[in-house]
């Protein structure tokens, strides 16, 4: 009986020291996982609804590149997949613009046009010079596997042409749009309504120059930019936050959204941007669509569903400049290796990764000190100029 006592007492000390490794192992994959997708934002007393917003923005850039990437593979692309990325387009863009120009007035109550300038350059300009730079000499190197025929004449675009730069030529854009729009309203002082003529002027002269994108790129977007700076005076009273709060907004607004989008799709992408009519239908069905995902985002909020989304908004701009190569990577190595040519499948593998692999990149190496350098003028800790902090800046860009 001794023995066998004893036999019963080191078996359950051998399953108390398993089950107590088990848990560590548990605990340090959730601490794993808390610190790579950094889930504690999801405590923090943010807004919720502009982390829901450029979460949704930012899903819609990747799917369509990640959409881009597998036809230029070769492989046919379901219609259905194809007429939800013209959709997508119609508003992605006007809505981070929108809703950067929402919080430069908050901005410029808080910094000087220095300071604003200096943040926008460290924040904007200097991950796409960077970043681009990056993609640029990997395509060119691994010329074999990837679906951009790159050269060294590429490098010149990076100061006179960024939109042949893939997905890049936002950073600039925005960074331009904000200093122009900073330095009028600030040197000039011109009244709310010329921000908006000046706006669509720049709007319709745009196509015209295209071949200097740096340009008219930053032209395209300032009326969108200057109707999120304008608007805010309106959009934070208590009444139109309920309107955008009501679940009957959104009920009025799908068929509405619907409506414009179907209208949309009647003509090719280039009818909204070399015809003056065009271009005015697109300002409609642009505004509609952003509305739309303003509506949406607040009923994320009142749901207090979807968390994940949070998270992809809050690192919107990491997903931005390193979403491409992920999904090349990812798009390659299943095709080549291991021969899935599956539009839908390798279509949900590459927003999953290009999605995941940056967030994870950022808290991972770049929050750790490591590669600070690919995000930052200087080594997170040392002396700044004054400033808020780099959350809120965050927050004012994508994108």
């Amino acid at each position: 009986m001794g023995k066998s006592k004893k036999g019963t007492s080191n078996h359950s000390y051998s399953m108390s020291r398993q089950k107590y490794r088990m848990n560590n192992v548990t605990i340090n994959i959730k601490h794993w996982f808390a610190k790579a997708f950094n889930t504690s934002i999801l405590q923090k007393s943010r807004m919720p609804w502009v982390d829901y917003l450029r979460g949704i923005a930012i899903l819609l850039v990747v799917y369509r590149h990640a959409l881009i990437g597998i036809e230029r593979s070769g492989i046919i692309i379901p219609q259905y997949l194809m007429t939800a990325n013209m959709i997508f387009y119609s508003f992605r863009m006007p809505l981070f613009f929108i809703v950067s120009g929402l919080f430069i007035g908050g901005t410029l109550a808080k910094k000087n046009l220095k300071q604003i300038a200096f943040i926008k350059f460290e924040n904007l300009l200097y991950p796409y010079f960077i970043w681009a730079f990056i993609q640029i000499t990997l395509q060119i190197i691994l010329v074999k596997f990837v679906n951009s025929d790159r050269g060294l004449k590429d490098y010149t675009y990076l100061f006179y042409q960024p939109r042949a730069l893939d997905q890049f030529w936002y950073l600039p854009a925005l960074f331009n749009a904000t200093m122009i729009y900073v330095l009028i309203k600030t040197k000039l002082r011109p009244q709310p309504w010329m921000q908006i003529v000046l706006g669509l002027i720049l709007y319709f002269v745009s196509p015209l120059i295209t071949d200097i994108s740096m340009l008219s790129d930053w032209m395209e977007f300032y009326l969108f930019f200057a109707i999120g700076d304008i608007g805010a005076t309106f959009f934070f009273k208590d009444s139109v936050q309920r309107f955008f709060k009501s679940p009957l907004t959104l009920l009025a607004l799908i068929p509405v959204f619907t409506a414009t989008q179907l209208f949309y799709l009647t003509q090719p992408e280039e009818y909204y941007r070399n015809n003056l009519l065009g271009q005015t239908e697109f300002l409609a069905i642009a505004f509609i669509g952003c509305l739309s995902m303003f509506v949406l985002a607040f009923r994320f909020q009142a749901w207090k569903t979807a968390p994940f989304l949070r998270i992809i908004g809050f690192h919107s701009l990491y997903i931005y400049v390193i979403h491409v190569l992920v999904i090349a990577f990812f798009r390659v190595l299943l095709t080549k290796l291991i021969g899935i040519y599956n539009p839908f499948v390798l279509l949900i593998c590459d927003i999953a990764f290009g999605v995941s692999i940056p967030v994870m990149f950022y808290n991972l190496v770049v929050k750790d000190n490591i590669g600070w350098f690919l995000f930052s003028l200087r080594k997170p800790g040392t002396t700044r100029p004054p400033s808020s902090e780099k959350l809120k800046v965050v927050h004012s860009k994508v994108e």
